[in-house]
């Protein structure tokens, strides 16, 4: 398993994405002072996102039935939370875009070729987890 997001599995036969970005913005606002550079302040860390890229061969890899099942937990507009490989927690992300672009066609119009982008945005805890009161019942 390459990566857990809330509920998918990014592993080998679902979306096994080839590329990962990371970026982490820093707030630096400034106060102009006369005869002065400006004055700077580090107020705190501001945007972190991840983005995962690749290609998906549907007779060899993960194909439409993945992505449709990765869309889905998208649409629920949750923070899920997002789990590497090694079982770290990497904190909560939200889905901010899912790119597709599809090629090499079969004859029945399904893609042979799918190369893939999705965006993520880390976001505070959510205070209250989805299916959180399930687990009161085990």
């Amino acid at each position: 398993m390459l990566m857990i997001y809330g509920m998918f599995a990014f592993e080998l036969k679902s979306i096994p994405f080839q590329k990962m970005s990371e970026s982490v913005q820093y707030r630096y606002p400034t106060n102009d002072r006369f005869a002065e550079r400006p004055a700077v302040q580090f107020v705190g860390i501001g945007e972190e996102k991840i983005t995962l890229s690749g290609v998906l061969y549907p007779e060899l890899t993960g194909g439409r039935v993945s992505l449709e099942l990765y869309r889905r937990q998208s649409d629920l507009g949750i923070a899920w939370p997002l789990i590497n490989g090694s079982g770290i927690l990497l904190g909560f992300y939200i889905n901010e875009s899912i790119q597709t672009d599809k090629e090499e066609f079969f004859f029945d119009g399904a893609a042979r070729k799918i190369e893939f982008t999705f965006s993520l945005r880390k976001v505070d805890p959510p205070a209250v987890i989805p299916g959180a009161d399930i687990l009161k019942l085990l």
